[in-house]
């Protein structure tokens, strides 16, 4: 008999992190269903990057070797000021850095991670179920009865409601609304061959400058470029319900090098993401349901980690579930406070260090000229501002927690 095969676990919610989480636990043995209110599984955007804090769990889970294949690993880092294109820093990504933190820094299509999750988790024997909206989750007893939009009814042990930025289930325990940072993102996506570069690219770039910045990097094994550009959009600024439009892309970014405005014109204008985070919440826990992902602790981007707390969210969870058995029954309530005590710290300074970053790179003035200063002047063999984001391995790995302590 499996770890956990007696488990019945529902899982809200089939993005990265629900697939994440749905393999994980099926990994362990348990009763998987994941309910997914789209017709089908897909992930909207383009480029992705993933510390080794993710490439890790990646490797843990079964599908590095498949996702890697996808992706891109970088040389560098590298900082550039938007207004000069003058380089202000680099982190590099080689040897040191992958034997200090264990894995790789990569780059890969959204859809190729989360196509490599979904299949996973179904070749471990998880049910994904399309065209099904978790609305509301009620634990009685030692159950907890999840209905779906249609009006039906489901139990289950546990639940993890994993439904993102815009959550339904965590208005049982919060009652708040995602916060608008004022910023908006475009993206854009094309052939190699058709980007305009002076150099073959093989480093994120990240160009930071006055309330805006702008990133390049390579994807599917260096045949696509993807673009991100990010400003502060006026028609926030004035208090506009709907803000941040194609109008307002070109503008946004005037002020900034040739290298940058050049390249706007490969930007998707159909779309766009304004960029909404959550102010740090404590308590995730409802009866037998579990907040987790961006419906516990939505980031803004600037950390690259919001996909990567939720690789880590399926980890600790699955973890701690096989760990925490008494025969074959996991004791639920225990595993969802321990796996709450342990990932809340953590993914909540993802969020407010993420916003301090955002600031950081969008300084005007004097602002700027000292961040410049900075960022040219940092010791580059230094890791100890980044040992807390990619070093981190979980109190259970380090031997620090015990469930029930």
């Amino acid at each position: 008999m499996s770890e956990l095969s007696t488990s019945r676990i529902i899982v809200a919610g089939g993005g990265i992190g629900g697939a994440a989480n749905a393999l994980a636990l099926a990994r362990k043995g348990a009763q998987v269903t994941l309910f997914e209110k789209a017709s089908e599984f897909g992930e909207v955007g383009a480029g992705l990057q993933i510390g080794p804090h993710g490439s890790r769990i990646l490797q843990h889970l079964g599908v590095y070797d498949e996702v890697i294949a996808k992706g891109v690993v970088p040389k560098n880092l590298v900082f550039k000021d938007a207004v000069t294109a003058e380089t202000l820093t680099k982190v590099d990504l080689g040897r040191d850095y992958q034997q200090r933190y264990g894995g790789v820094y990569f780059v890969v299509h959204r859809s190729d991670l989360h196509s490599a999750l979904v299949t996973a988790a179904q070749r471990a024997g998880a049910e994904l179920i399309n065209d099904s909206t978790v609305v509301d989750v009620v634990t009685e007893g030692d159950q907890a009865y999840v209905t779906l939009g249609d009006g039906t009814v489901h139990t289950a042990d546990v639940v993890l409601g994993m439904d993102g930025l815009h959550s339904t289930l965590r208005k049982k325990l919060h009652d708040d609304k995602p916060v608008g940072s004022g910023y908006v993102a475009f993206r854009g996506t094309i052939p190699m061959e058709e980007a305009e570069l002076a150099a073959e690219l093989d480093d994120v770039v990240g160009y930071i400058g006055p309330h805006c910045h702008f990133i390049q990097y390579p994807l599917r094994s260096g045949t696509m470029l993807n673009q991100v550009a990010v400003f502060q959009s006026p028609a926030f600024l004035r208090g506009e319900e709907k803000w941040g439009s194609a109008d307002e892309l070109l503008p946004a970014y005037d002020h900034c090098h040739d290298t940058v405005k050049s390249a706007l014109k490969h930007m998707w204008t159909d779309r766009w993401w304004p960029m909404f985070d959550r102010d740090p919440v404590d308590e995730w826990v409802d009866g037998r349901m579990l907040l987790l992902g961006d419906a516990a602790h939505p980031p803004l981007q600037y950390l690259a980690s919001g996909a990567v707390m939720a690789l880590e969210d399926a980890k600790c969870v699955a973890d701690y579930a096989a760990e925490d058995l008494h025969g074959d029954n996991a004791n639920w309530p225990q595993i969802l406070r321990a796996v709450n005590a342990e990932r809340a710290p953590r993914c909540n300074r993802i969020i407010t260090v993420g916003r301090m970053w955002g600031d950081l790179w969008h300084l005007d003035g004097a602002g700027r000229i000292a961040r410049n200063e900075l960022f040219r002047t940092r010791d580059t063999s230094s890791y100890k501002y980044t040992d807390w984001l990619w070093g981190y391995d979980s109190a259970r790995d380090r031997g620090l927690a015990h469930i029930g302590a």
